[in-house]
């Protein structure tokens, strides 16, 4: 395994992250999909065997199981000063007032109760889970300030937002000399490359590192095209899956995903591969998040280490894009609100 630095940081971690929202209790939080401790334990030592020390979790997966399971892994089977624990902090954790969000209360509550259940007395990388519009970004960012002063978080890092949104956040950090964020955990693969246009340039203009969530589209870019929708995943997230990927031109995605394919074929190595070897291509993505449920998904998120695409597979692959997130042309009050509501990024635009 090599490693990389995360953004501009001195942190050293694999450019491969597992994304532990596939781990926690059935009974808290994603019956269908996630997976029990029992079974979380060895796909989480396999990633350590692998040289993976960058994990992720929120204090949401679960409602706090995932963050259990991996604590308790991680201390059975790593040296605690080797991994990089990343969680995040924003969703809604209990009813009633200041159960969520971004306030000083929500985030000094929070940082503690998610120490306890990772069984660590500090936090890697501490990222806002979306931003939260009912309070102000100086509470928030100088309450992230202070865990970092505290000593019970090394950095900060961002998820998924408006690009000015985020340029506004940074701007308060470097302004009142506050931590800055150093990670901005975003939306993109071969079908969803819409941050290209702001989000992307304003990281790598600022020295952002990303993590990429569902790099492999919900499993899309694992499969052929009639088999795109195959996974238990894929089909019980219903609308929300189909936001993100279906009202783009399918035929736009149909060539993507042969081309994906195409070069799998050619290079005798699996779709997911292909598809995670073209993230690494990227010089702003630090490392996709693998969701991995099988032993086979770890594997081949580490083999695409080894694949350099040539350009003209790059051209390949990126050629039949077709754009999305639209909002101009969309009519229907109804639909661009449902689109609004359920994107991530675009949420409140």
């Amino acid at each position: 395994m090599r490693y990389i630095k995360l953004g501009t940081t001195g942190l050293d971690v694999s450019p491969i992250a597992i994304g532990a929202m596939t781990y926690g209790d059935p009974n808290r939080g994603h019956p269908v999909w996630s997976l029990d401790e029992e079974t979380s334990r060895p796909l989480i030592k396999q990633a350590l065997d692998a040289g993976i020390n960058f994990f992720d979790t929120a204090n949401l997966y679960s409602y706090g199981s995932s963050e259990e399971i991996l604590g308790r892994a991680l201390k059975d089977f790593a040296d605690r000063d080797g991994v990089v624990i990343a969680t995040k902090l924003r969703h809604p954790m209990r009813p009633g007032p200041n159960g969520k969000g971004l306030s000083r209360k929500a985030i000094m509550t929070e940082v503690e109760h998610s120490l306890r259940r990772l069984g660590t007395d500090y936090i890697d990388l501490y990222q806002i889970h979306r931003n939260d519009h009912d309070t102000p970004w100086e509470e928030t960012l100088e309450a992230l300030h202070d865990v970092v002063k505290a000593g019970k978080v090394r950095y900060l890092g961002a998820s998924s937002m408006h690009a000015w949104e985020f340029a506004k956040a940074l701007h308060l950090q470097r302004q009142h000399g506050w931590a800055r964020f150093v990670s901005m955990q975003d939306h993109y693969n071969l079908l969803a490359r819409e941050e290209e246009r702001e989000m992307i340039p304003l990281c790598l203009d600022e020295g952002v590192g990303t993590i990429i969530w569902s790099p492999l589209a919900r499993g899309r870019l694992a499969r052929a095209w009639d088999d795109a929708k195959a996974t238990t995943r894929a089909e019980t997230d219903g609308a929300y899956a189909d936001l993100l990927y279906t009202p783009a031109e399918e035929a736009g995605n149909k060539a993507v995903i042969d081309a994906v394919g195409t070069i799998a074929d050619e290079r005798g190595v699996s779709r997911a591969q292909v598809a995670l070897a073209w993230l690494h291509s990227r010089p702003v993505v630090t490392a996709p998040l693998v969701g991995a449920n099988t032993t086979a998904q770890i594997d081949d998120a580490v083999a695409s280490l080894d694949i350099d695409l040539t350009d003209d597979e790059i051209v390949s692959l990126e050629r039949p894009y077709t754009p999305r997130y639209d909002f101009q042309g969309i009519s229907d009050e109804a639909e661009l609100a449902k689109l609004r509501a359920h994107i991530p990024g675009y949420a409140n635009a």
